[in-house]
């Protein structure tokens, strides 16, 4: 008899268990089809693909981020073929100040003043590709980058009728690239560079040029960098030579150092590519480095999530 009165409130509790079971089952098949779903819903971009906006000369994939104000000052001595009696290129140097400014996080502009031909420059780059997975799944990295540098030596022949365009020089090259890994990735860039004025007519105006880059991460905070510049050829006088750079760079905090070997005298576009010299073969060759030091000069404003 008291098996009849409890058999309702067993039903009942049994009831509930398998309403409550099926409900936290039901939960958690929801909680998963969430979870999938926003793992398919995010992009992973790339970042670091290069520690900074340079890779030693060259301009790499990275631009300065939206507010910041990026300070660099690049240094380079004589060559080490100089000898003991220039201290191996020590007693020579060359020197360029620059600032580097992010409007977006995909537009940079800079300018900057060398000494080496008393040279003003400024630039603009537009990346326009970022490298992504998940939802917006993008292969490469690819800018482009304009520049502009007014050679400020005097004329050499005052006597004759000397323009402000002849001191005029423009760069054109379009940046594509890829990180493989956290720790190699590569860059090729096409370049032309403008020469309003030439020292000889039988020499070319526009120079075309490709440029490789990479950059082989060693450890936490260093870094073997690697570029190298060719020059199609029959478009320089004889003597000028495709520039081959090498160096490590170095994180400090908010400082990156880039230490480096190069046969490259200037430090701009115009120069590196068609004013080479240097012969690593006979120690033509000059160290250098570049000390790159990032400002926050405004933080952007979030978007506000709809």
């Amino acid at each position: 008899m008291n098996y009849f009165k409890s058999k309702p409130l067993i039903w009942l509790l049994s009831l509930c268990f398998f309403v409550g079971t099926t409900n936290l089952q039901a939960q958690e098949e929801e909680e998963d089809l969430l979870s999938l779903l926003d793992e398919e819903e995010t992009t992973e971009y790339a970042s670091a693909s290069f520690k900074t906006n340079r890779i030693i000369n060259l301009h790499s994939l990275e631009s300065t981020a939206a507010g910041v104000l990026d300070i660099k000052i690049s240094h380079r001595f004589g060559f080490l073929n100089g000898g003991f009696y220039e201290l191996f290129g020590l007693d020579q140097a060359s020197i360029r100040i620059g600032g580097d400014y992010g409007i977006t996080d995909q537009i940079t502009i800079g300018v900057g003043r060398s000494s080496f031909e008393k040279t003003y420059d400024g630039f603009v780059k537009y990346k326009f590709l970022r490298q992504s997975s998940g939802v917006k799944n993008m292969p490469i990295t690819a800018a482009l980058l304009a520049t502009t540098a007014i050679r400020g030596l005097r004329f050499q022949d005052p006597d004759r009728e000397n323009f402000f365009r002849h001191r005029m020089f423009y760069t054109f090259q379009a940046i594509v690239g890829r990180k493989f890994s956290d720790r190699l990735s590569l860059q090729i860039a096409p370049t032309l560079v403008h020469r309003n004025l030439t020292k000889l007519k039988t020499e070319a105006h526009d120079v075309i040029s490709v440029s490789a880059g990479t950059r082989i991460k060693l450890s936490k905070r260093v870094a073997i960098n690697g570029e190298y510049i060719y020059l199609l050829p029959d478009q320089l006088l004889p003597g000028f030579r495709n520039s081959f750079s090498i160096g490590f760079d170095i994180e400090t905090g908010g400082h990156v150092f880039q230490l480096h070997f190069t046969n490259s005298t200037s430090m701009i576009e115009k120069g590196f590519i068609t004013e080479t010299v240097g012969n690593w073969a006979d120690g033509g060759v000059h160290f250098g480095f570049n000390v790159s030091r990032v400002f926050t000069v405004h933080k952007p404003k979030k978007k506000a999530n709809i």
